[in-house]
């Protein structure tokens, strides 16, 4: 028989049920939890549908984080042609659902998508490959390349020589480094990605060993360390076509009208408009309070452009100095 309240000594068979209770209620809590995270990190206990993320507008100067959406525009002749809301604080994993979504209610595809750095894998570049769109996507490693520190850097792969028909790198010491195995890794998507691993034949006595090897000031572990690479072959040869198109004329023109119109359209809202955080709740109630707030915008740049005598114009032309 159970017992409760004040001056009641519980029974040893009666602690372990209310102990084995608790941890019941507890498993089913946690259950709960991991059903609403789904395939997120977070979640917001007031609004289950938004997710925790690093806000550009940090107030407090400590990287708060906030329960947020990840709003996608997609932008063409100034206005907001589709738009979606997505769980995921990264835009990398973003672009393909969008631009499959888009597809489905516009009826059409888009020949050439230009996006900026965040949005480059080479998931993303094998599926515009495949459907047809040329990317023109700003590599990652786009500004940081053209610094003097990272053109000296003797320990990455651009900076070494490269034989095509032995697949070898020599480094800055005449060193020769061969395949030694085959990687594969597979992302959240589920997609899974190559990466060629290449060993040195042999680093002991170089002397800028400690030039190419990064990550350990300890003398004893440097010296034991042996230089590897992991190349993404497939990703480095969709990287390098499309460095190639986002560097031509026409690339440039794109890009530069992808800072003006899609960087543009995320400003009207929240300077113009004043929207700077959603009224509703939910992914639904969300959707159509930014498809709404698009309408809007889209009305307002329709009517300055035609005050203006601009409704033939698509892209803002470069300016030379």
């Amino acid at each position: 028989m159970f017992v409760h309240g004040i001056g009641k000594r519980k029974t040893p068979l009666q602690k372990s049920i209310e102990t084995l209770e608790s941890y019941l209620n507890r498993l089913k809590k946690y259950n709960q939890q991991i059903h609403i995270c789904a395939e997120r990190n977070s979640y917001s206990k007031t609004d289950h549908d938004a997710t925790f993320m690093r806000m550009k507008e940090d107030s407090m100067g400590n990287g708060q984080l906030k329960p947020a959406y990840n709003l996608q525009h997609g932008v063409d002749s100034e206005h907001i042609t589709w738009l979606t809301i997505d769980p995921k604080p990264t835009d990398t994993t973003t672009l393909i659902p969008f631009l499959k979504d888009a597809q489905e209610h516009l009826k059409f595809k888009y020949k050439n998508i230009t996006a900026d750095a965040g949005y480059e894998s080479e998931e993303n570049y094998l599926f515009l490959e495949a459907n047809g769109q040329l990317s023109y996507i700003k590599p990652a490693n786009y500004e940081i390349s053209k610094t003097r520190k990272y053109k000296n850097d003797i320990g990455k792969i651009e900076n070494m020589e490269y034989d095509v028909k032995k697949d070898i790198y020599t480094c800055r010491n005449g060193k020769k480094l061969g395949v030694d195995h085959i990687r594969h890794s597979k992302s959240k998507t589920g997609y899974v990605s190559e990466k060629t691993i290449y060993k040195c034949e042999d680093c002991n006595g170089c002397p800028y060993k400690s030039e190419c090897i990064k990550g350990n000031n300890c003398k004893t572990l440097l010296e034991e360390r042996t230089k590897t690479l992991q190349v993404a072959k497939t990703f480095l040869k969709h990287r390098k076509e499309d460095l190639d198109r986002i560097l031509s004329e026409e690339g440039i023109l794109f890009r530069t009208n992808r800072s003006i119109q899609a960087e543009g359209s995320f400003g009207d809202l929240k300077q113009d408009m004043q929207f700077r955080r959603y009224l509703s709740k939910g992914n639904a109630n969300v959707l159509a309070e930014s498809t709404l707030l698009a309408m809007a915008r889209n009305i307002n740049k329709l009517h300055n452009k035609i005050q203006n005598g601009r409704t033939g114009t698509h892209l803002f032309s470069i300016k030379s100095a």
